[in-house]
C-alpha cells in the first residue's frame, strides 16, 4: 500500500469519527479502488459497506431533520445510498455525462473565470432506461449526498400545500453539500398552457421554477421525466445539461446480459445472442430478466438455462406460452434465423445442436 493510501486512511477514519458522511463517502470510494486493486472481492465489500445508510452514526446522536408534509408528516424527501450497479450509457450519453461531471468537478476553477454554467442535469427517456440510477452515480462521482423527492408525499390532496412542499425542499438543499433528484418531474411540472390543467397546478409550476432559481449556482441538481413532451418550456430554459436516455441498441445489451449473467468470455456469443432476442427491452427488463435466471440456476444447482432464457424472452414478447413457442426446434431454429437474424453457428450454440443439424432444419 502507499503513503498516499494511508493517507486516505486516516482522513476516512477522521470522518468516520465526526460523521461527516460526505467526506467518509468520498474517501472511501478512492479507498475501495485501490483495494480492489488487490483484491477485488474484498473491494466490492468495502463498497458495499459505503452504501450503508450509517445507522450507527444515527444511534450515535447524529439524526438530521427532513422536510416533512404538513398534515401527512411524511418525509418530502429521502437520502439514498450511492448505487451499486454500473451505468450503461451509448457513445453520445457517456460524453454528457462525462461534461456534467467535469464542470461540477472544476466549478469553482469555472467560476473564477466567469464562465461556469448551473449544474442541472434533465433526464428524459422511458421507464427502465437508468435515469434514477445516473443520478445517483452522479452523486458517487461527486462524492455528494443524494436527496430524492418523494412525490408520493409532496403532491398533497390540497392544492396550496404542494406548493409549500416545494419551497420547503428547496430551501432544505440550499444549504447542503448534495445532490437533489427530482423524479417524474412532469407531475408537477406540466405546461402552464394545459387547459384541462387547474388554476392551482400551474401556480405550482411557477413555485418550482421559483425553487431553481433560487438555488445556489453550485447546487448540483438533476432532474428526470418519462414524458418530455409534457414538461413546461421555461422548465426546460432551467437545466444547462439536457441528456435523452434510449432503449439501449444491440451492443449495450449485450454488455447488460454481460453484466447481470455474470457471463465470462467465452459465453460472449452468448450475450449477442440474447441481444438479438431482446431488441425493444430496458436495462430493467433485461436486469429481471438475468436475475430471474441466475436464482433459477442457484436453485437448481446448474448452470444458467439460456434456451429457456430466451424462450421466455420470446413468448412474453409475443403473449404467447414458452411451449408454443419452442413446439420442435426446427421450428425455432428457423424463427431465430429468419425472424431475429441470427446465423447458424449461434442458433446451433443457443439450441445445444450442431450447425450441421441447423443446416439441415432449413432445407
Amino acid at each position: 500500500m502507499t503513503d498516499e493510501f494511508f493517507s486516505n486512511l486516516l482522513r476516512f477514519a477522521e470522518a468516520a469519527m465526526n460523521a461527516e458522511y460526505s467526506e467518509l463517502r468520498k474517501v472511501g470510494q478512492v479507498l475501495a479502488r485501490e483495494i480492489s486493486e488487490h483484491d477485488p472481492q474484498m473491494g466490492r465489500r468495502f463498497k458495499s459497506c459505503l452504501n450503508k445508510r450509517g445507522v450507527a452514526l444515527q444511534t450515535s446522536g447524529y439524526a438530521e431533520m427532513l422536510p416533512i408534509d404538513s398534515k401527512s408528516r411524511l418525509p418530502l424527501i429521502e437520502e439514498q445510498a450511492w448505487p451499486d450497479s454500473p451505468i450503461f450509457l451509448d457513445e453520445k450519453g457517456q460524453n454528457i455525462f462525462q461534461d456534467f461531471l467535469r464542470d461540477a468537478q472544476n466549478f469553482d476553477v469555472l467560476a473564477s473565470k466567469g464562465i461556469a454554467s448551473k449544474l442541472s442535469l434533465m433526464l428524459s427517456g422511458p421507464p427502465g432506461t437508468g435515469k434514477s440510477l445516473l443520478a445517483g452515480h452522479i452523486a458517487a462521482h461527486l462524492g455528494k449526498r443524494l436527496y430524492v423527492v418523494r412525490l408520493d408525499s409532496v403532491i398533497s390532496s390540497l392544492l396550496g400545500d404542494t406548493a409549500k412542499n416545494i419551497r420547503s425542499i428547496f430551501d432544505f438543499i440550499a444549504g447542503k453539500n448534495a445532490v437533489l433528484f427530482l423524479d417524474e418531474l412532469d407531475a408537477i411540472a406540466k405546461m402552464r398552457d394545459d387547459r384541462n390543467e387547474l388554476g392551482e397546478l400551474k401556480r405550482v409550476v411557477n413555485t418550482v421554477i421559483q425553487g431553481i432559481d433560487s438555488l445556489n449556482p453550485s447546487t448540483v441538481l438533476v432532474a428526470a421525466t418519462n414524458h418530455s413532451q409534457m414538461l413546461d418550456p421555461a422548465i426546460w430554459r432551467r437545466f444547462s445539461y439536457k441528456l435523452e436516455i434510449k432503449v439501449p441498441d444491440c451492443n449495450l445489451r449485450g454488455a447488460l446480459w454481460d453484466y447481470f449473467l455474470g457471463l465470462e468470455s467465452n459465453d460472449s456469443n452468448l450475450s449477442k445472442v440474447l441481444a438479438a432476442l431482446s431488441d425493444g427491452l430496458s436495462g430493467a427488463d433485461i436486469e429481471l430478466y438475468a436475475l430471474a435466471a441466475r436464482r433459477k440456476a442457484v436453485i437448481n444447482n446448474e448452470g444458467i438455462d439460456f434456451l429457456s432464457l430466451a424462450r421466455k424472452i420470446i413468448s412474453e414478447g409475443r403473449g404467447i406460452s414458452e411451449e408454443e413457442v419452442l413446439k420442435d426446434k426446427k421450428k425455432f431454429a428457423m424463427t431465430l434465423i429468419n425472424e431475429y437474424g441470427l446465423k447458424q453457428s449461434e442458433a446451433a450454440e443457443l439450441l445445444g445442436v450442431t450447425r450441421q443439424s441447423v443446416s439441415n432444419y432449413l432445407k
